[in-house]
């Protein structure tokens, strides 16, 4: 059973027939007045679809890809050919319903009133309430619509013009500016050991001997001619003196400048393509 949320999805679909052979394209969907349930739908058929037959829903299935009719390709293009954005009379309902067995003879136990007369058919009697739901002959439920006034779900459709409009996504890329981190600055002592070579100096004792001649001999002979004496030199040296001073050796600021890459976006992005159906081959076009 085809669900009422389900008519938007179905508008446009690949309907199929029991034997999967493509029939076409959904062009309309038709509702029951009382109910809201969908319960026939035409399917555009030939070359650009100019063809558009009216199939009942009864034992349709939608698998949300395609609409699988109970009716295989042949008994649809073969249905009896009725205007569909134009009103139908008696005798073309008549036709529809007889042409897809759905007279007055199913098998069912539900009972309805058509035309003043008792129908011990169920699908004959919701051909009647079709019939009347819409306040007059010929018309068939459609949200409260008759056949002649359908909607067209397509930008350009039965209700505008006899072209139509292939769309597609395309890409609209642009860029954000996001926070991805903080930087600071922060200092500390951080000890280190340095050396240095540092030139001292210092004082070794060095013995000097002269022999004695006529200048000094006076200064070397005066006092006693053997005596005990010490004789003292005091030696120094240089030894390395630290002292640290702090001095200011640079300044650190912090800076931002603009750095361009290139990044590649990949997203899925869907198009329509319009293909022509031509005594069953079909030909894509874009």
């Amino acid at each position: 059973m085809i669900a009422t949320q389900d008519i938007d999805a179905i508008i446009g679909a690949e309907a199929v027939g029991p034997d999967q052979d493509r029939i076409g394209k959904v062009g309309q969907v038709y509702l029951d007045q009382d109910s809201d349930r969908p319960v026939w739908v035409s399917v555009k058929s030939g070359l650009f679809g100019t063809s558009e037959s009216l199939v009942p829903l009864e034992g349709a299935e939608w698998d949300r890809t395609a609409l699988h009719l109970a009716f295989p390709k042949d008994r649809v293009r073969d249905a009896p050919r009725v205007e569909v954005d134009g009103e139908l009379t008696p005798e073309e309902q008549e036709r529809l319903y007889d042409y897809y067995g759905m007279g007055s003879t199913g098998a069912g136990a539900g009972t309805g009133t058509a035309g003043g007369g008792v129908v011990d058919d169920p699908i004959a009697s919701d051909r009647d309430r079709y019939t009347a739901a819409g306040g007059g002959e010929g018309t068939v439920g459609n949200a409260g619509r008759d056949l002649g006034e359908p909607v067209g779900h397509d930008t350009s459709g039965p209700t505008t013009d006899d072209a139509m409009t292939r769309s597609e996504e395309r890409l609209d890329v642009g860029t954000q500016r996001v926070e991805t981190g903080r930087a600071r600055l922060r200092k500390h002592v951080v000890t280190d050991q340095r050396t240095v070579t540092v030139p001292v100096q210092h004082e070794e004792v060095r013995v000097e001997r002269e022999p004695i001649t006529d200048v000094d001999r006076g200064v070397a002979l005066d006092g006693p001619d053997l005596s005990e004496e010490e004789h003292e030199v005091v030696l120094t040296e240089e030894r390395p003196v630290v002292a640290k001073e702090t001095v200011p050796v640079e300044r650190v600021r912090l800076d931002k400048e603009v750095v361009t890459d290139q990044r590649q976006v990949t997203e899925d992005v869907r198009h329509e393509e319009i293909t022509t159906d031509d005594d069953g081959t079909r030909r894509p076009t874009r």
